[in-house]
């Protein structure tokens, strides 16, 4: 029995993802050395900054937007459905229907735009005083900024959501009702 709160692909996927990081991102190779305790010839990393306080967030709009994508694009039935009996070309053609539905709820609901404008793979300078929440720094990041490096992905903001209202005594919690054909 797996007890393994990660499906296998999403396993997969975050070991593609990670692989790919480590290919192209010394500061990430260099963590996951660090976590796999091969770290003894590295030099130290330097202090991270103090880290604010955090706050509680409402779930409301987070489950309703699961359930948009559920609705749309059968997103949690793809997640919660095992998938090692499946083909890959079977797993794709899930896949690519999953993905139209779920860029459908984004794109009526989201308004999503790069953080960089910049291409990637050009080199830029980060200034002083950035915010570390929309850049963030890896590899060797040693003293105080200025910063100049190469932009490795140009990152995704929300700048506007417009989820549908939901009438009182909605239960956001049910992402998909149960259905009896009768």
């Amino acid at each position: 029995m797996n007890d393994s709160p990660l499906s296998f692909l999403n396993r997969l996927i975050l070991a593609l993802r990670a692989f790919g990081r480590i290919l192209i991102d010394e500061g990430f190779a260099v963590g996951v050395l660090r976590l796999e305790g091969g770290a003894a010839a590295l030099a130290p990393v330097t202090a991270e900054p103090a880290r604010t306080a955090l706050k509680e967030t409402s779930p409301d709009s987070a489950l309703q937007l699961l359930a948009l994508l559920q609705q749309e694009g059968r997103f949690v039935d793809f997640l919660q459905e095992n998938v090692t009996a499946y083909s890959d070309a079977e797993i794709g053609g899930a896949a690519r229907v999953v993905h139209e539905g779920c860029c459908k709820v984004v794109r009526d609901y989201l308004r999503i735009q790069p953080v960089r404008e910049e291409a990637e793979g050009v080199r830029l300078t980060v200034p002083a005083g950035f915010d570390p929440t929309a850049v963030r720094l890896t590899g060797n990041v040693v003293g105080q900024p200025p910063f100049t490096g190469t932009l490795m992905h140009r990152g995704w903001r929300v700048v506007e959501i417009k989820l549908p209202k939901v009438a009182e005594g909605h239960d956001v919690q049910v992402l998909a009702p149960a259905e009896v054909e009768l």
